[in-house]
This record gives C-alpha cells, structure tokens and sequence, in this order.
C-alpha cells in the first residue's frame, strides 16, 4: 500500500521504517522544516526499559496543593480555561492509584521489552551514530522513605521480570563514580543494567536520511490540517504551505505528538492526549567526570544522560504551561543540577537550551493500532517515554496494518482502553 504518516519524530520514523522493511510505499509529512524537532530532538536520551511507571500515581492527589501553588516545583500545573485540559486533568486524577498505575507499568514493561528488541539492532545494524550506550542506569534516592518506596517498586517489577538492584549510598557511588560529589545526599539507588542512551535527535535525523535514500517520500514544512473523511474511511489528508494539496494515500498513521488530538477531532476521535512540556541543555564539561551511566536524581527530578563527549541534563513537567518560550529559570535549575549532582564547575558556553511539548495520556499508555476509521491508524500518546517505546509502538502499528496477530497483547493500547 501507499502510507501516509503524519508526523517525523522518533514515533512516526520507526513506523515508516518498518513498514517501508514490509514492502509499502511511504510518505511522511510534518509541520517542521526537517525531521526530529519536536519533542524528539532535546529529549532525556534515556532509553529507560525499566522505568516505565505512569506519572499518575498514588502519590499525586497529596501533592496536588504544592502542583498547584508552588512556582518552581518539577511537576507544575498552569490552570487554564480549557475544557481539554480539564478533561485531561480530571481522567489523571481517576488513575492516580496504586492498582491503576501497577496495571499500566505491567503493559508498558512488555512494550518496552518489545521496543528493545528493535530499536538497538536498527541503531547498531543501521550504523546510526547517535551515541548509543549500553550503560545502564542508576535512580538515586535522597531519603529512606523514597528509597523504601523504590525498593517496593523493584520488588513488583521482579515479579513481572525486571532485573534490577537496590544499592546503598556507597554502592552508588561505586557504581557511578560521577556521583562522588553528590553522595552526602544520597541514600541509596536503583540499578538497572539494561537501560541505554542515545541522542534521539540525531538518530531521527540519521534515520530521516537513510529511509529518503531507500525512497521514502519527506513532506516537510507541511501544516496537516485535517483529515477529509468519506463513508467511514480517509480520503486525503488537507494540509496547507506553499504549494500545498491534499495528500492521498491507501492508509494513514497518525503519529503527531500533541498535535494528534486535533488531527485526530477532524476524523470524529476524541484523543485524550495533552502537552507535557519538558525542558534541557547538553553541556560538555570542563572539568570533573563525564558519568558512565544514564543518572535520574528523583531529589531534584533531574536526568543526565552520557552523549559523548558531553551530557543531557533534562527534567521538568508543565501541564498548561507557556508553549513557546523557554524561560531562564528553568535552564538555569538544569545547569544548577549539573553543577550539584556531577561536580562541574565549569562547562562549555553552548548550553542548547531545548523544550519540547510530550503528548500524554492520562493513564500513562500510549494509543495505538486501529483507530474506527476504517484506513486511519493511531501510534500517538507515548508522553516522556516515546524514545523508550518508539520501536515497540512501530511494531503493534506494523502488526495492525498487516492484520496479524502481535507478539504482545495490543489489547492494553487500543483507542477505547482505560
């Protein structure tokens, strides 16, 4: 078939890979003048397999005062008069809960395990450079209560296969020299040697030109504005830009990030998806130790991950924040933690200050296969982990297209799910 996939980031690659490897004929388009510029380009870096328990948790509805109230917490809630993220905000709220959010990290272990089983052949067979690590990554605790917490968690996840470790202050450290002059406040840890970085920016790019080169068909600077729809089923996607036409093709993937609700209300589906803005910088030290592994402070809410020659330092999430600017503030918090956490105290100049919006659900779960649109297919809502469950989303989209019969249920992902 002829495929049209509405977005170029890291989900919306993956698919037409994929599907361009079963024999289609691909076109992508997206709204950016080149691929990976969106919420893929500045991203965490974290491949984080083991790490996949939803934002919404039990833990959410006595904090919900200080999300509130407070200026400069990590996870901030901006109020809007907006009937969608009201809706949105009121469905998180439903599945922050211990069984909720223990049943949506089940499913998202298999989709993660699923993801890796893709994504790094395709990174090492594909010979993108993207500074792919298999470092692991280690999750520091401030404090015995959190780290108690952490260690039930573990305990869970060894039930469903998770193969991870609880470490002692010293052990962290041992594991991760980096953190020598962070450890008065740090009580323990997190290890779990299957995670990996990458540079999710530039495999987009990578991949962009390689699936061009084997005649992928690239729309880009494209605003998609809606889907014209005829007795149940796509007829064209209606864009605008210079020169623009309506697109047509045999099928659809929409893999627009937080522009997919909107698409997605021109075809008839309510996506419960909402923008969860995020921010980093990518310093290149000057002086103290580059870390080996992938590092998640969950005193600050901070991740560093290994890039080479330098660092990503993200963290941060706004619901209903400012959407286009990158205030001081918070790029300033990020240098601060890397200052803090690694020792520097010095960096190169090029920060690359980057946000980006992550298109979330409520419950954590990414959308996807069919959509009730009998042409139109869903690979949408995968929030701060689209660069962990990228491969697998592809996957299940693949197996949809195809009507076969997926390796792991895709029962859990589908349009009308939770």
């Amino acid at each position: 078939m002829h495929i049209c996939v509405i977005g170029a980031g890291v989900v919306g690659l993956t698919t037409a890979y994929f599907l361009q490897s079963e024999g289609h004929t691909i076109t992508v388009v997206d709204r950016e003048v080149a691929a990976g510029l969106g919420a893929s380009g500045g991203n965490g870096a974290q491949l984080s397999y083991a790490f996949v328990a939803p934002l919404a948790d039990a833990s959410i509805p006595a904090k919900l005062p200080g999300l509130l109230l407070s200026r400069h917490a990590p996870l901030k809630i901006h109020p809007r008069a907006d009937r969608a993220q009201l809706r949105w905000a009121l469905q998180f709220l439903k599945h922050a809960n211990t069984k909720a959010a223990r049943n949506t990290t089940e499913v998202l272990l298999k989709l993660s395990a699923l993801s890796r089983e893709f994504i790094e052949p395709l990174i090492e067979g594909e010979g993108i450079d993207c500074a792919f690590t298999r470092g692991g990554k280690l999750v520091v605790y401030p404090d015995t209560a959190s780290l108690d917490a952490a260690r039930a968690q573990v305990e869970f996840q060894a039930t469903l296969g998770s193969v991870q470790r609880v470490l002692g202050a010293e052990e962290c450290v041992q594991q991760e020299p980096a953190l020598a002059p962070y450890s008065a406040h740090i009580v323990g840890g997190v290890w779990t040697p299957t995670d990996a970085a990458a540079d999710c920016g530039r495999f987009c790019d990578q991949l962009a030109r390689l699936l061009a080169q084997r005649g992928v068909e690239f729309v880009f600077d494209r605003e998609a504005d809606r889907f014209d729809i005829d007795r149940g089923a796509v007829r064209a996607l209606v864009t605008s830009g210079d020169g623009a036409a309506p697109l047509r093709a045999d099928a659809y993937v929409l893999a627009a990030g937080s522009e997919s609700a909107r698409l997605g209300a021109s075809a008839g589906l309510a996506l419960p998806i909402y923008p969860l803005k995020g921010y980093s910088i990518t310093i290149k030290p000057l002086d103290g130790a580059l870390p080996r592994a992938s590092i998640t402070d969950t005193r600050r809410k901070v991740v560093f991950a290994p890039l080479g020659d330098r660092v990503r330092v993200a963290g941060f999430v706004e619901i209903g924040g400012d959407a286009t600017s990158i205030p001081p503030g918070r790029i300033g918090a990020l240098l601060d933690a890397a200052r803090e956490v690694l020792g520097y105290r010095a960096v190169d100049g090029d920060l690359r200050p980057w946000f980006g919006q992550r298109p979330a659900t409520p419950n954590g779960r990414p959308i996807l296969g069919r959509s009730g649109v009998n042409n139109l297919f869903l690979n949408v809502g995968q929030g701060a982990l689209g660069w962990t469950l990228a491969a697998g989303s592809a996957r299940l989209v693949c197996d949809a297209v195809a009507g076969r019969t997926p390796t792991i249920d895709p029962t859990p992902f589908a349009a009308q799910a939770g």
